[in-house]
């Protein structure tokens, strides 16, 4: 199989006309060169290059093969500039999902904030208690208060948050003061059920 790594050797072997000129400039040795060289020779299984002391000539597949290789190159050096400069440039879309709590309490200032700093950047919320699929709805990134469930996603923690159980005195003076977590099975509770870390299995009222 032919490594695609050989190819761009072999264009780098061809633009500097020689072994040496290619491995100092690739950090390599003479030996690694040739050895590649006559590896990707060996995939293809035909003479790309007639080596001399003085000098390299293409073969007739050489020059078919350096010509093809070194369009891909150039697309490949295309496409990887292309991407490089959303990273500098700072501009696109970013589309983010988060419960309404968050929204409500924590980031609008700081969307606010990002917004004015970098103007040639979309920010679209979707603001849902639902946990969506980020892959399957085609977010970037989501702002949870909750585990992660899915090890293939990446997570930083914003801040730290304490959930705490809270009553109105006159319900408490109504329906008693619960002392354990198993009493709240016996009161009437509004829970938000889309946490996946308060789901303990119970069923409260």
């Amino acid at each position: 199989m032919v490594k695609a790594d050989d190819m761009v050797l072999f264009v780098q072997v061809v633009d500097d006309g020689s072994f040496s000129k290619a491995a100092d400039k690739l950090g390599l040795t003479n030996s690694v060169v040739s050895k590649r060289i006559a590896r990707l020779e060996e995939s293809l299984n035909t003479q790309l290059l007639y080596r001399t002391t003085r000098k390299l000539s293409l073969t007739d597949a050489g020059r078919t093969l350096y010509h093809k290789a070194k369009i891909a190159q150039s697309a490949f050096q295309e496409a990887q500039n292309a991407v490089t400069r959303y990273g500098e440039d700072m501009k696109g879309l970013i589309r983010i999902t988060m419960p309404v709590v968050s929204a409500n309490l924590l980031l609008s200032d700081a969307i606010a904030d990002f917004c004015k700093k970098y103007p040639d950047i979309s920010v679209e919320l979707n603001i849902t208690n639902r946990l969506v699929d980020l892959i399957e709805e085609g977010f970037d990134l989501a702002i949870r208060t909750a585990k992660l469930e899915d090890s293939s996603l990446i997570a930083r923690r914003l801040i730290d948050s304490q959930w705490i159980i809270c009553a109105a005195p006159k319900y408490l003076k109504q329906h008693g003061t619960p002392k354990t977590h198993d009493d709240l099975i016996h009161h009437e509770c509004l829970m938000f059920d889309f946490l996946p870390s308060l789901n303990r299995g119970d069923s409260y009222n």
